[in-house]
């Protein structure tokens, strides 16, 4: 595990936290400038202690590889994962990821990055999908290998992250040279865990990425629940964990992205109550089998992946989330501003309801997903 680089001090700091995104609904591809000035202005919500972006379609080169970003804190550390990975993968190409000097971003780890697939007698061997055997091989640096931290491994998408304002780090990543039709960000306001490179947001396992604003209460029964699927949890944060059970809910048990959504912020038992008989025995079947998998405390979330988004409050809309759309984009933020910014006239604009996800997808064959099923979009 990486070393902390900063810490918040020993006081308690109350949550913060700035999330926006922003997906282009045909596919259409658009510099990461817009991105930073839709998180900058809310700049007042972070402390400088984390920040960071994921993009979706950034590397058309390499669409069919997995890109690896990955922290190290030293060379032997380096040494001893690229063995791991040489032996685990073929890798098409690898090196640093650019960056420029940024005067606030301070004490960077080394940022390596890795074009690689599954070797195939060993994907073989493990009777496991691509997909699976990614994310164990992913899972096992992160666990084992002190030093080393995989902080991004989807296909055609990366995470951008580390300690400053997130402006900074869009910055000291150059970002403005990348093109992304889909594009979240998040500023930290660290609540209960220290500001260190690897904790920044988002958080990713595979293709899914999570920015999160707010403070998950049923952290502990979470990570259990999860850890008894075979993830660990150690990074100390919840948005690891609401990534992991987006993975487990979605890609391992198959349900649609609106139902794993309503598994997060199932509905109260009054509002059971008061369904229609077919909808009482769904959603008393979801929170029976999936009652460890309930997020509660007050949260707002953006989740992506490849081909789409989804917008999440939590049941009671304890933390603040806006969403507008303008022709065939959709921007959500935690303050209208940050919209606005970039889009001053949208053609419309609501506030995400508490526990009724807003999810968008991205009108191209090539991006559609076989969880398309799940969208509520009109």
């Amino acid at each position: 595990m990486l070393k902390n680089s900063l810490r918040e001090g020993s006081v308690r700091i109350p949550a913060g936290c700035a999330i926006c995104g922003i997906i282009d609904r045909t596919g259409k591809r658009f510099s990461g400038d817009e991105i930073m000035k839709s998180i900058a202005t809310m700049r007042e919500r972070s402390n400088g202690l984390g920040g960071g972006f994921a993009a979706y379609g950034i590397y058309p080169q390499y669409q069919d590889f997995y890109a690896l970003h990955v922290f190290y804190d030293s060379t032997e550390a380096k040494e001893r994962t690229e063995a791991f990975l040489n032996t685990h993968f073929y890798i098409e190409s690898s090196g640093r990821i650019p960056t420029v000097k940024v005067a606030s971003v301070t004490s960077p780890p080394r940022i390596w990055r890795y074009f690689a697939k599954p070797d195939r007698n060993r994907l073989s061997e493990s009777g496991l999908t691509e997909e699976e055997y990614v994310a164990q091989c992913v899972l096992r640096v992160n666990r084992q290998f002190d030093g080393a931290y995989i902080f991004s491994c989807g296909k055609n998408m990366g995470v951008f992250k580390g300690v400053g304002y997130p402006e900074e780090i869009g910055e000291f990543y150059q970002l403005h040279h990348y093109e992304a039709y889909l594009w979240t960000a998040h500023g930290r306001f660290p609540t209960n865990t220290p500001g260190w490179w690897g904790g920044a947001h988002p958080f990713a396992l595979l293709d899914w990425t999570i920015v999160h604003n707010g403070e998950i209460s049923s952290y502990d029964a979470n990570r259990r629940y999860v850890e008894m699927f075979g993830y660990t949890c150690k990074l100390q944060t919840d948005t690891e964990v609401i990534t992991y059970l987006y993975d487990l809910l979605v890609r391992k048990h198959g349900l649609d992205l609106e139902t794993a959504s309503k598994v997060l912020t199932a509905p109260l038992w009054e509002e059971i109550d008061r369904m229609t008989p077919e909808q009482q025995e769904k959603y008393k079947a979801l929170r029976a089998v999936y009652a460890g998998a309930l997020v509660t405390g007050p949260f707002s979330i953006i989740l992506g992946f490849n081909g789409g988004m989804v917008a999440l409050n939590d049941r009671l809309k304890l933390r603040a989330l806006i969403a507008a759309e303008h022709g065939d984009r959709v921007y959500v933020a935690s303050e209208e501003s940050a919209i606005r910014v970039l889009c001053p006239t949208p053609d419309k604009v609501w506030a995400v309801e508490g526990g009724k996800p807003i999810i968008e997808w991205v009108r191209n064959d090539g991006l559609w997903p076989a969880i398309a099923k799940g969208s509520n979009h009109d």
